[in-house]
């Protein structure tokens, strides 16, 4: 989740900025202003959209026309071949022109493998092009290594340890690579690959001895996880503690990280004391990340239910009912309520991908 993290910590950061902007340039557009420009896209009508098509005939080089035809084309792509072809060229059109650009890191320049093949490899090859040879900007490589990263993990990690040989002070670089390490640290059969975790681990204390307060804050947790999947207990239990002291010293009513700190950080700690064999311990912990107030992440994806079914395998399903009544206040109450008639029932749910937010 560190990237995820990342993305989201622009998201909210500028949530409460304006969303209509002057149109950006081609140069010099932030990200902030992407952001804004992906949503304002959003809200294009039909009639907008087909005018800002046509202006680009006459402007092609009209970098916030296009990132506002992507934040529109994003969601419907799916609906329309139309739609989808016309998005698969912008998405092409800014590689190969503004490589460098915010969009180009983001999901909204982004293209499947499977359902776009041809479109996808395209965009590979252009990728690798733009990024091979001396001379080429730690944002591109960076940029590259988002583009390629579940399809080609190999290809990203390189990229990524360009850039982070270009940038060794900046602490990106390192938190991107423990994202990646992290993710070929698991599996759809929730084995863990524990020299991958180990590998996100020593990525992410890199990554966590160069950032400032605020940022550590929002990488500790992922930490901590890495650090759990390594066997790395005791690691795993200090981040944990320091990212729910972190916690506590936030404005709970401004701070959009504050109620994941509170979930995870009592989770990884679960985790340790039932690793202990602290069966009791680890239940108290399930119910205190239950406590969460929620989070804008936490309230989409709903609750981490990893401990709460190895508890049930250990026959605690009290434990886990009381977790579920309490997730059910910030999510779907609908689905945890589900989940406790399975439970009650005596058989243990199908938590799915909420084993691995």
């Amino acid at each position: 989740m560190a990237a995820c993290n990342s993305v989201l910590t622009r998201v909210f950061r500028y949530l409460a900025l304006l969303l209509v902007l002057p149109c950006a340039g081609a140069r010099g557009q932030s990200p902030e202003e992407t952001y804004l420009l992906l949503r304002k896209g959003q809200g294009l009508t039909p009639a907008q959209v087909k005018a800002m098509e046509e202006q680009l005939t006459d402007r092609p080089d009209d970098l916030s026309a296009r990132t506002q035809l992507l934040g529109n084309y994003f969601l419907g792509r799916w609906n329309s071949p139309e739609i989808k072809k016309t998005r698969q060229a912008h998405v092409l059109w800014i590689i190969e022109h503004h490589p460098e650009a915010d969009i180009c890191g983001s999901p909204e320049a982004g293209l499947d493998a499977i359902l776009e093949s041809v479109a996808y490899r395209e965009a590979r090859e252009l990728w690798l092009k733009k990024s091979d040879g001396d001379g080429v900007s730690a944002k591109v490589l960076g940029n590259a290594a988002n583009f390629l990263l579940l399809q080609s993990p190999e290809d990203a990690e390189r990229l990524l340890k360009r850039a982070q040989a270009l940038e060794p002070q900046n602490p990106e670089w390192p938190q991107r690579l423990g994202h990646l390490y992290q993710l070929k640290s698991r599996n759809l059969f929730g084995k863990t690959d524990r020299e991958a975790a180990k590998r996100a681990l020593i990525a992410y204390e890199q990554a966590l001895d160069a950032s400032p307060k605020a940022d550590r804050y929002l990488l500790l947790d992922d930490t901590a996880k890495a650090a759990l999947a390594a066997g790395e207990l005791e690691k795993a239990r200090r981040y944990a503690t320091e990212v729910l002291d972190l916690a506590v010293e936030t404005d709970a009513n401004r701070d959009w990280n504050h109620g994941n700190a509170i979930h995870h950080g009592n989770l990884v700690l679960g985790r340790v004391a039932l690793a202990e064999g602290k069966i009791e311990e680890a239940e108290k912990f399930l119910l205190k990340a239950g406590k969460t107030p929620g989070s804008p992440q936490l309230n989409s994806f709903g609750p981490n239910m990893l401990l709460a079914k190895e508890l049930l395998e250990k026959g605690r399903k009290e434990a886990v009912i009381e977790y579920l009544r309490l997730c059910g206040r910030f999510w779907n109450k609908s689905q945890t309520d589900k989940w406790i008639e399975h439970i009650e029932a005596g058989k243990t749910p199908d938590f799915g991908a909420n084993l691995d937010y």
